[in-house]
C-alpha cells in the first residue's frame, strides 16, 4: 500500500497526528524533519510515522482525556510519507520547544524516547530544516574560522594542524615538546586529543603552563602565531570552567587558543554553556561516540549532517566533519561533504531539505545578494550577522598524511577547514618537525598548482613523506 491507501488504517490517536499535503508546512510555525522509518511489529509505516509524531511532541500510546484545544495545535503532524522509500516527513510547532535556544532539549524531542520505540524496527534522522523565527532563538557560533584566519595571518588554505600522538601517555613537557616541533616545522594549530584531562602523568596545570613556553618559542623563532585547541570537557560544570579559565589565566594572547569539548559525551549543555560563557574563543567541537548515531549501517539515530547543523545552532565554531572516505574513518563524500558544506554555507543543500541559515526574510534584498556571492567566499560576517546564523568550520582528521592533503581538498571542493592531521606527521621518518614541514610543502605544492612528486624534488621532507605513506597503507 502507498501511504494515501494507509490512511484508513489509522485509528484516532493516530490521526491527530498527521496532515498529508498540509500546505503550510515552510510557513515559519514549523521545524522540518525527514527520518528513514521501518516498522516493526504489527504497524505499517503510516501508522508508525503517526507514533513516531505522538511520542516526539504531545502524545502517547493512547489518545488521553487531559488534552486541551491548545495542547493539541503543538502535536507534531506527519505531511509527507513515501513506504517504498522508507521515508517520512514531520512537521513540529516549534514553539513545543525551549524558549532560550536549548539544542538538548530539541534533540531529547526528536531523537529522545522515540529510538527506543518497540513499534519501529529503524528510525534516523537524516536531515532537519530550521525556519527563520526559530534560528534566531539560537546563538550560532560567535568566533569562527574567520577571526583564526585572521589572528593567524592564513587565508586561501586549510588551516594546518595536528593531534598530539601518542595520545595518552606523554607528560606535560613531553607533550609541550612535540607541539614545538609541529609548531617549528611551520604548523598552525595543535589541538588535545580527545581523551586529554588531567591524568596523574600529565596534570593539566602543568600541561598548560609548558605549552605556553612551547608556543612562545615557536612564534619567536618562526615568527608566526599559533593556535593550541585545549580540550576543557570534564566531569562537572565547575570543573570545566576551572580548566578554561587556567587556560585564560596562563598569559596566553587572545586568538591563540581553543576551548575543545568533547560534545557528544560531555553533552549540548557544555557547549551550549562554552559558546554563553566565552564568545570570544573558538569553541572546538569533538564529535567522538558520534559514530554510535551517525553510521550507515545503524537503523537507529542520526545522520552526520544533522549532528553538524545542530552543531552550528548550537555555536560551536568548528566540529569534525569525517574524511569523505580518504582517511581512515568511516565516511563518504555524499555524508562528510554535504555536512561541511552545509554549516559553511548561508544556503546549505541537504539531503532533503535546503537550509537557508538566514534569520531575515529569503526576499530580503541585502540577504539575496549576500547569498548570490556565497561562491566568492562572501560570509555572514560579525557586521550583518542579524542577517544569520554565522558559519561553523569542518574540522578534518582521522588517517590523513601530507600525500592526501591534495586528494582531499579535491573532494571537499575548496579550502575552508582545519585540517588535523596525527599519525600523518608524527609517523614521519625524521620526526614531527619534518612531518609538519611536509605538510607545509604539501600544501605549498597545492597553492602553487604543481603535482607533488614534482614539488618533491627539491623538498627533502615531502619527499621522505611520500616514500613512507606510500609504502604504509594504513
Amino acid at each position: 500500500m502507498n501511504a494515501k491507501e494507509m490512511l484508513g488504517t489509522l485509528n484516532a490517536h493516530q490521526q491527530a497526528y498527521i496532515n498529508l499535503g498540509m500546505g503550510n508546512v515552510r510557513n515559519g510555525e514549523y521545524m522540518l524533519a525527514a527520518f528513514r522509518l521501518v516498522p516493526g511489529g504489527k504497524l505499517n509505516h503510516l501508522q508508525a510515522a503517526c507514533e513516531v509524531a505522538a511520542e516526539s511532541s504531545t502524545g502517547t500510546n493512547f489518545k488521553v482525556n487531559t488534552e486541551t484545544p491548545f495542547s493539541r495545535e503543538m502535536n507534531a503532524l506527519v505531511y509527507q510519507a513515501e513506504p517504498e522509500r522508507e521515508l517520512v516527513w514531520i512537521a513540529y510547532p516549534w514553539r513545543l520547544f525551549d524558549r532560550w535556544g536549548n539544542v538538548q532539549n530539541v534533540l531529547t524531542y526528536v531523537v529522545g524516547n522515540v529510538l527506543g520505540m518497540k513499534e519501529v524496527r529503524a528510525l534516523k534522522l537524516m536531515d532537519v530544516w530550521f525556519p527563520p523565527a526559530m534560528l534566531g532563538q539560537f546563538d550560532g557560533p560567535s568566533y569562527t574560522i574567520d577571526e583564526m584566519r585572521a589572528y593567524l595571518g592564513v587565508y586561501d588554505r586549510p588551516i594546518l594542524g595536528t593531534i598530539v600522538k601518542p595520545k595518552m601517555g606523554l607528560t606535560s613537557a613531553e607533550y609541550a615538546e612535540v607541539c614545538y616541533e609541529f609548531w617549528a616545522g611551520g604548523g598552525d594549530f595543535v589541538k588535545n586529543d580527545e581523551p586529554q584531562a588531567n591524568q596523574d602523568f600529565c596534570p593539566y596545570d602543568k600541561m598548560v603552563s609548558h605549552v605556553k613556553k612551547a608556543m612562545d618559542k615557536a612564534v619567536r623563532e618562526t615568527g608566526a602565531r599559533k593556535v593550541h585547541s585545549f580540550n576543557v570537557s570534564a566531569s562537572d560544570f565547575d570543573t570545566m570552567i576551572g580548566r578554561c579559565e587556567l587556560v585564560r589565566g596562563a598569559g596566553f594572547e587572545p586568538g591563540s587558543y581553543a576551548f575543545l569539548i568533547d560534545g557528544i559525551t560531555s553533552g549540548w549543555t557544555a557547549v551550549q554553556t562554552l559558546r554563553r560563557r566565552y564568545p570570544d574563543v573558538f569553541i572546538h567541537f569533538h564529535r567522538a561516540a558520534h559514530a554510535a548515531f551517525t553510521r550507515p549501517e545503524n537503523p537507529f539515530g542520526c545522520s552526520v549532517l544533522v549532528l553538524s547543523k545542530f552543531a552550528r545552532l548550537a555555536g560551536a565554531s568548528g566540529i569534525h566533519t569525517g574524511t569523505a572516505g580518504v582517511g581512515k574513518m568511516a565516511g563518504s563524500p555524499e555524508e562528510d561533504v554535504t555536512a561541511a558544506n552545509n554549516i559553511l554555507s548561508i544556503i546549505g543543500k541537504g539531503h532533503y531539505f535546503d537550509q537557508s541559515w538566514s534569520t531575515v526574510s529569503d526576499m530580503d534584498v541585502g540577504f539575496t545578494r549576500l547569498a548570490k556571492h556565497e561562491d566568492t567566499k562572501t560570509r555572514v560576517t560579525r557586521e550583518d550577522d542579524w542577517r544569520g546564523i554565522r558559519k561553523c568550520c569542518p574540522i578534518i582528521s582521522g588517517g590523513l598524511n601530507p600525500t592526501l592533503l591534495k586528494p582531499f581538498i579535491d573532494v571537499m571542493g575548496h579550502t575552508e577547514f582545519i585540517t588535523t592531521m596525527g599519525a600523518g606527521c608524527h609517523a614521519h621518518p625524521k620526526g614531527t618537525r619534518a612531518g609538519a614541514t611536509a605538510l607545509v610543502q604539501a600544501c605549498e605544492a597545492y597553492m602553487q598548482k604543481i603535482e607533488i612528486d614534482e614539488y618533491a624534488k627539491g623538498h627533502p621532507e615531502l619527499a621522505e613523506a611520500m616514500a613512507f605513506f606510500g609504502k604504509k597503507k594504513g
